[in-house]
């Protein structure tokens, strides 16, 4: 499935403010050298939620990359060919999405939207600490999976088990 270069991922989610963000970062972060991250929104907002952005420092994170952006920019001929597709919100999973080029593995990992949450500071903040709790132990068990060992059949099956958050301990 590769050609020895890194892995590229795209996820997705409608506004593209919020838990693509996150889940670009980790991925970038954990997955460095053997995958590269983007992320990109059907209706992007334009920028990025500004506690997804707090959570990220707060971890250290570089955010420079961090911008809110049309899924179209990776659905052209120049665009990096992406071998994974990941929707993270339930919104993005039931749209049509653009036809990727080079026919990407796709699973939905569904996130609750951390941006929607009602209540205190306190409470908010904990909406995107648990996305982002979320997305991390889903990219954790990406990033360790035998690729070279698994055709494109199993993997879609491993990854929709990690979108379920039960995948199978073999």
């Amino acid at each position: 499935m590769n050609d020895h270069r890194p892995f590229n991922v795209l996820f997705l989610c409608t506004a593209n403010s919020a838990r693509s963000i996150l889940a670009e970062a980790i991925l970038n972060r954990l997955g460095q050298g053997k995958f590269k991250a983007f992320s990109a929104g059907s209706q992007p907002k334009g920028k990025v939620h500004p506690l997804a952005l707090e959570v990220l420092h707060s971890l250290n994170y570089d955010t420079s990359f961090a911008r809110s952006k049309s899924w179209e920019e990776f659905a052209t001929p120049d665009a990096p060919k992406m071998d994974f597709v990941f929707t993270v919100c339930d919104d993005a999973a039931n749209e049509a999405c653009p036809v990727w080029p080079g026919e990407p593995v796709s699973a939905h990992w569904g996130v609750p939207d951390p941006a929607a949450a009602e209540g205190s500071e306190p409470e908010k903040h904990f909406a995107f600490a648990e996305a982002y709790r979320m997305l991390n132990n889903r990219i954790s068990i990406l990033i360790n999976l035998p690729m070279p060992s698994l055709d494109k059949l199993a993997l879609k099956q491993r990854l929709d088990e990690i979108g379920r958050d039960t995948p199978d301990a073999g």
